[in-house]
């Protein structure tokens, strides 16, 4: 593991919050929280149904005792959260009777359990799309203070590499937000920013990734980068960030020092932000593929207290590593 894996998951033990994992009917869920338990990384809550939380640990061949066991169905937090999700979806068109049942879907009830503080953050996707797990989210949860938008990040940690933080880096947005206006980049900069700082402890250097550096080129695509960067320096002046960069810029020092001059971020980035979900997207899978790098992610950003997803590809150890992340995320929320 490396060094600021083992710092994010000695900052969970320390915290010791309460994770939902509302897929508790798939094997890996429940065998990923008998190692959250057995690590000491968090609390665990999963959600479902009794005999198929039963089911799965027995296919499993775990032990899910230490966990708290929530039955969405059958629990007596059922017509409270309906109330709850009523009074935040009826200017939707949400009904009563809707509300009763939408909550008994595990993850509108684990969100809800965040929002009463019954829990700190959720982690699912194993069995679920990015839209069912993002949704919930937006809907009980909504936007952190100051944020108009939920963006997703990358922790990339490149082996053997001088660059970044020894390797390490966030990629953004590399999952969720497919073409962002320069505002919406702007903003995705900047919560990458705080990301970088409260998850990995790093101060952050802010690169905004461009085919050009400084005005080499002249495009739509550039001239979005150079407003965006642009909007994120007045609205986080005391965030180092610089824009627009070409990739060998923003990591190679005499290569950034030569494109731009006196720059604090040119051949010292540690957030690299992509200009779309297309760069980023290609960029990160090059980078753990060709680099044989860590890839953690997508982990969200923006909302008001976390809630992760996974490839339904994922295997134990991604549950395990995304539920540590979303353990230090929640810390101060």
């Amino acid at each position: 593991m490396s060094k600021v894996m083992e710092t994010v998951f000695s900052k969970a033990k320390a915290a010791q919050k309460r994770i939902v994992l509302p897929e508790a009917d798939d094997v890996r869920t429940v065998a990923a929280a008998r190692k959250i338990l057995d690590m000491g990384l968090a609390q665990v809550v999963l959600v479902s149904e009794e005999d198929k939380i039963a089911a799965a640990s027995k296919e499993a061949g775990v032990d899910v005792s230490g966990c708290r066991i929530v039955d969405p169905v059958k629990s007596p937090l059922r017509d409270e959260y309906a109330k709850s999700f009523y009074e935040l979806r009826k200017s939707k068109g949400i009904t009563e009777q809707m509300a009763y049942e939408i909550v008994a879907d595990p993850l509108h009830f684990g969100c809800m359990m965040v929002l009463s503080d019954e829990a700190d953050g959720q982690v699912s996707g194993a069995t679920h799309s990015t839209s069912d797990t993002v949704r919930p989210a937006l809907q009980i949860l909504k936007t952190a203070p100051g944020c108009k938008l939920v963006s997703s990040f990358f922790v990339m940690i490149v082996p053997n590499c001088e660059y970044g933080e020894d390797g390490a880096f966030i990629y953004a947005d590399c999952g969720l937000v497919m073409n962002p206006d320069s505002e919406q980049l702007a903003e995705i900069a900047i919560q990458s920013a705080k990301t970088m700082k409260s998850l990995l402890g790093f101060e952050p250097r802010v690169a905004m990734l461009c085919f050009s550096t400084k005005g080499s080129a002249s495009d739509p695509i550039a001239d979005k980068v150079i407003e965006a960067t642009k909007i994120a320096k007045e609205r986080a002046p005391d965030v180092l960030i610089d824009g627009e960069l070409q990739a060998d810029a923003a990591l190679v020092d005499w290569i950034g020092q030569a494109k731009s001059p006196g720059s604090s971020v040119a051949g010292r980035a540690n957030v690299l932000i992509f200009p779309d979900l297309n760069a980023g997207n290609i960029c990160y899978k090059l980078t753990e593929r060709l680099a044989k790098a860590d890839a953690y992610g997508p982990v969200l950003q923006g909302i008001r207290k976390p809630v992760n997803d996974l490839s339904r590809g994922c295997n134990v150890d991604d549950i395990v590593n995304v539920s540590a992340i979303t353990a230090v995320q929640s810390i101060g929320c």
